[in-house]
């Protein structure tokens, strides 16, 4: 249960391409922001461009940030959630798209639970669920993944199961590759999958140059897009 005399931990989301934050997030976000002081952010240099993006009134010297990435201490987040049991908002922002969903933040939403601190999701990009939302695939039925194994015979073995999951269970399966090894990704789909097995390439979701497109594993072969580092989802259904 939460206690009425706890600051509330907001889950702050951030457009995840160079856009107009009105194309994206509700004006609530915008107008919450200047009023919380303590941000737990992934990257201390973005959070502060999002937030004087946001809003250029904000005063960004007066504000507390706590930096949670794979470096951070296992001990130092409950220090970062001591303003929200001294009775202060405190949000947290990724460098991209939902805090805590394939993104750090979970371990922190996790503790406040346990305080009985509210945790309060906002509204805002997810590139995951715009992804499923234009593949055409299930969307009653899906998982998310994350990212595959790197070793070339677990991440085929991965592949195939992901296949399997879709032929048994009508289950779309949704994951994400570094950036830089897209093309190499793809073109492993073509590889060790079915020629009938449709996948989806969301890349640079929200952005001008967004690619959303379903096709089936041989209509790709040849037709790779522009993918290389750029930010993409990947869907396979039927």
């Amino acid at each position: 249960m939460a206690h009425s005399n706890l600051g509330k931990l907001y889950l702050i989301p951030v457009p995840i391409a160079e856009v107009d934050h009105r194309t994206c997030l509700p004006e609530y976000n915008r107008e919450l922001l200047p009023t919380i002081r303590h941000y737990i952010v992934e990257n201390i240099r973005s959070a502060r461009r999002f937030l004087k993006a946001a809003d250029r009134d904000i005063d960004i010297d007066s504000i507390t940030f706590y930096e949670l990435n794979k470096h951070t201490p296992e001990g130092a987040i409950g220090e970062y959630l001591r303003p929200a049991q001294a009775g202060e908002p405190v949000g947290v922002i990724s460098e991209a798209g939902c805090p805590a969903v394939a993104d750090p933040g979970a371990d922190v939403v996790a503790l406040a639970q346990r305080l009985g601190i509210e945790v309060v999701p906002l509204v805002g990009p997810s590139s995951i669920l715009m992804a499923l939302m234009g593949s055409g695939f299930n969307g009653q039925g899906f998982a998310f993944v994350g990212y595959l194994p790197i070793e070339d015979a677990r991440r085929v073995q991965t592949l195939k199961e992901l296949e399997h999951r879709v032929r048994t269970k009508g289950e779309t399966q949704i994951f994400i590759e570094t950036p830089y090894r897209n093309v190499q990704l793809v073109e492993q789909l073509i590889r060790h999958c079915s020629p009938d097995l449709k996948l989806c390439i969301a890349s640079g979701i929200s952005s001008k140059g967004a690619i959303l497109r379903t096709r089936k594993l041989s209509a790709w072969r040849g037709n790779i897009p522009q993918i290389h580092k750029v930010p993409t989802i990947f869907l396979i259904g039927q």
